[in-house]
């Protein structure tokens, strides 16, 4: 099924953005998930023309489309409590401010709807990206943490990312929650939950990523068909798992990335656990049309080497299509 092919550029932010395009565009991309850090796409110059328009040639002298943008880092500031190191690493100077965790949290909300204005001027339907959440930190559930502490975390989500979702809707985007953990919907029921939360309104759909179901044993295919309705964006990105050996936790025990102690690891696509190729016929059964975006992770091997191994992976994938016929006509004598 015809479907674009992309690069998320956010693994690729210490190049400047001239630079990817011009590799993704040689390795053969139909286009980029842009990403809202580095020099890739500053969304406080939304209403700057010129600035706009210098994306725009960016990406047609490369031969390749904007797809989506990408706001993780900065939606991860909305609901996040506390606010620390963390986001001071990955918050532009103009979000982070004092440091001052509410101010924080409003200017991160600010930037996303910002983000949006700037899809709009591109011609982007899509913004990827996260919510951050007020009560991951409670997901050990020891000190005890009680429902109407939980509850209030949802009723927090709601209220700062209604207002975020009007200037979407506002201006014809839709948000794509990357169902992740850290965040507010990071598992199959906490996405139920999620959606509940904001009412199921249209504006928030699903960024459809394995690669965070695969380690925590949900099934990315069943979740594919029971929220057909949501999923407006996909990152094929792998999951390597190494349990079993009574050693490796699926907590990973604070080891860093291609550390062989690790329960699992990102890996390039088509070299881990996710079972693509069923994947790839549930995104046909539901009729999914939208982007399939590489966003390239693997501690273990070159990136110059992996984006475009992956590339030609999911093509193959993506060129499955539903026979016209059914195998069984053929038994037919009439």
């Amino acid at each position: 099924m015809a479907r674009p092919i992309t690069l998320f550029t956010g693994q690729w932010a210490d190049l400047p953005f001239e630079e990817v395009a011009r590799l993704a565009g040689e390795w053969g991309y139909d286009g980029l998930e842009i990403a809202c850090w580095g020099d890739h796409l500053d969304v406080s110059r939304w209403d700057d023309a010129e600035y706009v328009r210098s994306r725009r040639d960016i990406l047609e002298r490369n031969g390749l489309q904007a797809h989506a943008i990408a706001n993780h880092l900065g939606g991860q500031a909305v609901c996040d409590d506390p606010i620390d190191q963390r986001h001071r690493d990955i918050l532009s100077d103009r979000v982070w401010g004092d440091g001052e965790a509410e101010g924080v949290r409003q200017r991160a909300a600010e930037g996303m709807k910002d983000t949006a204005r700037m899809a709009a001027k591109l011609g982007v339907k899509i913004v990827t990206g996260f919510t951050g959440s007020s009560i991951w930190k409670y997901v050990a559930m020891f000190p005890p943490a009680s429902q109407d502490m939980v509850d209030a975390g949802y009723e927090d989500f709601a209220a700062r990312w209604n207002p975020i979702l009007d200037v979407f809707d506002e201006v014809g985007v839709r948000f794509a929650h990357e169902v992740h953990p850290s965040e507010i919907a990071y598992d199959y029921w906490t996405t139920h939950r999620a959606l509940e939360a904001i009412g199921h309104r249209e504006a928030f759909g699903l960024n459809w990523d394995p690669s965070h179901m695969v380690w925590q044993d949900l099934d990315p295919v069943s979740f594919l068909w029971d929220f057909r309705d949501r999923i407006i964006h996909v990152h094929c990105k792998d999951t390597k798992k190494r349990l079993g050996n009574g050693r490796n936790g699926r907590l990973s025990s604070h080891l860093a990335w291609a550390d062989p102690r690790r329960g699992w690891d990102f890996i390039s696509t088509g070299h881990g656990d996710v079972p693509w190729e069923d994947a790839f016929r549930m995104l046909n059964a539901i009729g999914y049309t939208g982007p399939l975006s590489v966003e390239w992770e693997d501690a273990g091997m070159d990136r110059l080497v992996g984006a475009p191994e992956a590339l030609a992976f999911v093509r193959r994938l993506s060129t499955y299509e539903p026979s016209a016929a059914a195998f069984d006509a053929a038994f037919s004598t009439r």
